[in-house]
């Protein structure tokens, strides 16, 4: 690893990196460990089956629904300030969760703790691109890839295990204690990167905010073309895994009557096999630029959906779907941190204000195509969920054609 763009101490250092890992983990966990719940929240709510993959798009929502003014404040007042304010948030809003009585309530805390994950993308992703240099940079996005990747892998099994003598609404309470913590680390160990003299003599400046010239600034990005080709891009393939961790309860759990436990266990191939991706993306990085890499994950990521839909018509099984994702998910895992990269350079502007556009767009794209797929009747079955699944991750590739056909850019050392 090259040596950081700020002054910092290795011990400070390596805090800043474990804190804005744990807040990224625990922004995942409050998804992922209360999807085996979510059935348990609804009946006892009394509010129908269906609000679980809706629950579970109001959080992707709400990591969109402030993203567009998050980046451009963390670009002014800078981003240690705005991520404790977002991590201050994401605790209150788990905690709150505890007494919550209707689902209509239930659902808007999830909309506010969704807003921490909007925060993660738009303030402390850009601090991590300005404490390292490219290469680094793209490591450390992949590894932090993995470790938040625990969420889904381990999340709905630990959920399972941790029902066993907890209540779902227990589970919020711990969440929420864990933000606590989160902040604290991050109060002591943040770095601030906008104003700060870097090695190098030059310093980044903050950005002066004025609504009128930020709503210029979206429209540019707006303009842009190769930054929406691979912000759509990242939206799209991803899909199909947002799809799986929404309607999974439904397909395993209520269509197939499996036990929360088995629900969890059927997780854990899917999401090792993104983390397996990320760990070929750290071993290739070093000689082979970020185009190609893209390039070279499609392979698996393709194969995998397509298998997707050979089986809609072969017949489909837990194993069979299962095997297809894990594939997908390969391919994914090995491009979607190098394109994140690609996408927040195509653009000049502040990275904080870049960073929240890819957010806000991506996410969007996401819980749009969920909330689509979910209606068309995707948790009915798993011939349903593999086509539509299969579907929406293949029209990825045509934006991401376009925009590797004139992405030149080459990997900076």
């Amino acid at each position: 690893m090259h040596k950081p763009l700020i002054d910092i101490s290795s011990p400070r250092l390596l805090g800043f990196c474990l804190a804005i890992t744990l807040f990224e983990l625990l922004t995942y966990m409050a998804s992922d460990m209360i999807m085996p719940a979510m059935l348990t929240v609804t009946h006892q709510l009394n509010a129908s089956a269906s609000h679980v993959p809706y629950a579970f798009n109001l959080y992707l929502a709400g990591g969109i629904l402030l993203q567009w003014l998050i980046g451009p404040l963390s670009d002014h007042f800078g981003r240690r300030r705005m991520l404790l304010i977002g991590c201050a948030v994401f605790a209150l809003a788990c905690a709150a969760a505890f007494y919550v009585q209707s689902i209509f309530v239930f659902n808007g805390l999830r909309l506010i703790q969704g807003m921490g994950l909007g925060f993660v993308i738009a303030v402390s992703y850009p601090a991590l691109q300005e404490v390292f240099c490219e290469a680094d940079a793209v490591k450390i996005m992949a590894l932090l890839g993995n470790v938040a990747l625990l969420s889904p892998l381990l999340g709905p099994l630990l959920g399972s295990l941790m029902l066993e003598w907890l209540s779902w609404r227990e589970l919020f309470l711990l969440l929420g204690v864990g933000g606590a913590m989160v902040w604290l680390g991050l109060y002591w160990y943040m770095p601030e990167t906008v104003g700060t003299l870097r090695q190098d003599g030059q310093r980044l400046a903050a950005v002066p905010f004025e609504w009128g010239g930020t709503v210029r600034r979206y429209a540019a990005l707006l303009t842009n073309t190769q930054f929406l080709r691979a912000t759509v891009a990242l939206g799209l393939m991803s899909l199909p895994l947002i799809a799986w961790i929404g309607l999974a309860p439904l397909l395993l759990i209520q269509n197939q009557g499996l036990s929360t436990l088995q629900y969890g266990l059927w997780q854990i191939p899917v999401f090792a096999a993104v983390i397996l991706g990320n760990l070929i993306l750290n071993r290739l990085i070093a000689n082979i630029e970020l185009p190609q890499l893209i390039r070279y994950g499609l392979w698996p990521f393709c194969g995998g959906l397509i298998a997707l839909a050979a089986i809609t018509f072969t017949g489909a099984s837990t194993l069979l779907l299962v095997s297809c994702l894990s594939l997908y998910a390969i391919g994914l895992g090995m491009s979607n941190a190098a394109l994140y990269r690609l996408a927040l350079f195509s653009s000049d502007d502040s990275k904080g204000l870049v960073s929240a556009a890819i957010g806000m767009i991506s996410i969007a794209v996401m819980g749009g195509g969920g909330s689509i797929i979910a209606a068309l009747g995707a948790g009915d079955s798993l011939e349903a969920f593999a086509l539509m699944a299969c579907l929406m991750g293949l029209l990825c590739l045509a934006p991401l054609r376009l925009f590797l056909r004139r992405s030149h850019l080459p990997l900076a050392i």
